[in-house]
């Protein structure tokens, strides 16, 4: 559409000035969409760059904030050189395959029951003040109570992920469903929609944008919670990875494995933000 705009000309008489519509040929070559992504390339690679600065210089004890350069070397020997079983990758699949389990154990069924709640008042007053008593209590200080349960193997830590994870999507999907304009859940019973078919098609699909806003939350949980068990009671993943280097003083591998995390969680998060643009076209930023 071609842009008009009123101003004042001579002897105070108004002008109209108009403006050329928006095409390929005088598009801006940098949009915002365009600047935003470069900067958050940027920006990490600059903060490494000043971090290698600082530790060459000798302002910080490179004992206890080995440069970016050492953690690479550190990294390529876990990654390349290591046995299998001590090797980056081995603990990486260990500790993927856990948060996974984990997370479904725990974000399925709270998506189920959040979505109840948020259409059945009574099933709503009978579980939020549960989850309002037992979600302000610290995971972590349930850990021991969950050992005692499920021994120290593999349960014990899907358990404290799921666990995690379902309050963080429960409260986010009950929310959502709850506030939810009344005027579609009547159209569907104005159209004999099944209760089904009301969950399905009407609740989960107007809830979706606070549901991903739960499953960010849930996923960040179960990866602090994983880490935290496998420092406990593990032998093999990124927290064991971590709690061994820091027994043997190896801190570059502490950083790899702390670098890896954030890796996991920028990837995971970027994967979640495709998934909700595929899910939900209609929230796709313009330029």
């Amino acid at each position: 559409m071609t842009t008009v705009e009123h101003g004042t000309g001579l002897a105070g008489s108004p002008s109209i000035e108009v403006r050329k519509p928006v095409t390929a040929e005088n598009r801006p070559f940098f949009s915002s969409l365009l600047a935003e992504k470069i900067v958050g390339m940027l920006t990490p690679l600059a903060l490494l760059f000043a971090w290698e600065a600082i530790v060459r210089l000798g302002l910080v004890d490179a004992r206890f904030f080995p440069a970016p350069s050492s953690i690479g070397g550190a990294f390529n020997y876990l990654v390349f050189q290591a046995p299998w079983a001590d090797s980056l990758p081995h603990q990486v699949l260990i500790s993927l395959r856990r948060v996974g389990i984990g997370f479904v154990l725990g974000a399925v069924p709270a998506l189920a029951l959040g979505v109840v709640m948020g259409l059945v008042p009574l099933v709503r007053a009978a579980v939020q003040p549960i989850i309002a008593a037992i979600f302000p209590i610290p995971k972590v200080a349930i850990l021991p109570i969950i050992m005692l349960i499920f021994g120290i193997g593999e349960e014990s830590k899907w358990v404290i992920i799921a666990i995690g994870v379902f309050f963080q999507v429960i409260i986010a999907t009950a929310t959502g469903v709850a506030n939810i304009d009344k005027i579609y859940i009547d159209v569907g019973r104005n159209f004999k929609a099944s209760r089904l078919n009301t969950y399905w098609k009407i609740a989960v699909p107007g809830a979706l944008p606070t549901i991903f806003a739960g499953m960010r939350l849930g996923w960040g949980t179960a990866l602090l919670l994983l880490v935290t068990a496998e420092m406990v009671s593990s032998d093999g993943g990124i927290g064991y990875l971590i709690w061994k280097a820091w027994q043997t003083l190896s801190v570059e591998d502490m950083y790899v494995g702390l670098v890896v995390i954030a890796v996991i969680g920028i990837v995971s998060f970027w994967l979640i933000d495709v998934l909700e643009s595929w899910l939900l076209p209609w929230k796709k930023r313009t330029e």
